[in-house]
């Protein structure tokens, strides 16, 4: 009996030190690129609070979304709000925004064009093919008038909801990480900051004409809802949400990505 007991009291305490660790250790999944180095700021803050975030990254805007579902990982960072809507709205799964990050306006970039009314008619236009980032391409277009979409289609319009073409207007959609190298065909092309970064672009520095950053296209950080007062994730929020964080974003990017949450100024 004794020796039960004392077998009962080792798996109890293994149990609660597992417990323990897994609080002070969380797991993050993103994209490659400017969001793993923002993670990675946002992770040295986290440790110096007791927390150890593991950085995870995927290669598309699916997956993220996915394993965060499926148990995989315990938070994300990678995605706006119109996106989580889609994807929610489209899987049946209900994941949360637990806090906002920052916003990088979408722009277009061209090795032909020095600005975008130069386009002519029957002009190639490349946008993502994901829905929320194809979706801001054209609304991005329509507010350069030369376009306008179905308003009904709110802020995930695709080149179907295109009603109005005046130059004819070839939109093609590619895959997001495809689209910095169509730039050697298309007139113009639309790339997010995930890829324009890693193909080395600067929205404010290169493109031709770029979303304002008041859009409502604010990145987040995702968490299923039964976890989303996980006293560990508010931690990494906190972390993130911080004058370090911001201070990196501001620096490293120059402009072109901007913190959009609060946090202390000297």
């Amino acid at each position: 009996m004794k020796r039960l007991l004392t077998l009962a009291l080792a798996a109890l305490l293994a149990a609660f030190s597992t417990a323990a660790l897994a609080q002070n250790s969380i797991t993050v999944g993103t994209t490659s690129g400017a969001d793993v180095e923002i993670l990675e700021k946002a992770q040295e803050v986290a440790k110096a609070r007791g927390l150890d975030v593991k950085i995870v990254e995927f290669s598309d805007y699916v997956l993220p979304n996915k394993a965060l579902v499926d148990g995989d990982i315990d938070l994300n960072s990678f995605q706006h709000i119109p996106f989580l809507d889609e994807f929610n709205a489209n899987t049946g799964a209900n994941l949360v925004s637990i806090g906002v990050t920052y916003i990088s306006p979408i722009a277009f970039y061209s090795d032909k064009l020095k600005k975008l009314d130069e386009l002519k008619d029957g002009d190639t236009v490349v946008i993502p093919n994901d829905p929320t980032n194809g979706g801001r391409s054209l609304l991005l277009l329509q507010k350069a008038g030369f376009v306008k979409v179905k308003p009904e289609a709110g802020l995930n319009p695709s080149p179907l909801d295109v009603v109005e073409n005046r130059l004819n207007l070839k939109i093609v959609e590619v895959e997001a990480s495809q689209t910095p190298q169509a730039r050697a065909d298309a007139a113009v092309v639309a790339i997010n900051n995930t890829f324009a970064e890693a193909a080395g672009l600067n929205a404010v520095d290169n493109s031709i004409y770029m979303e304002d950053f008041d859009s409502p296209y604010a990145n987040i950080i995702v968490a299923r809802p039964a976890d989303k007062d996980n006293p560990a994730y508010k931690t990494f929020v906190e972390s993130y949400q911080s004058p370090e964080v911001a201070q990196f974003i501001l620096e490293r990017f120059k402009g072109a990505t901007v913190p959009v949450f609060e946090y202390p100024r000297n």
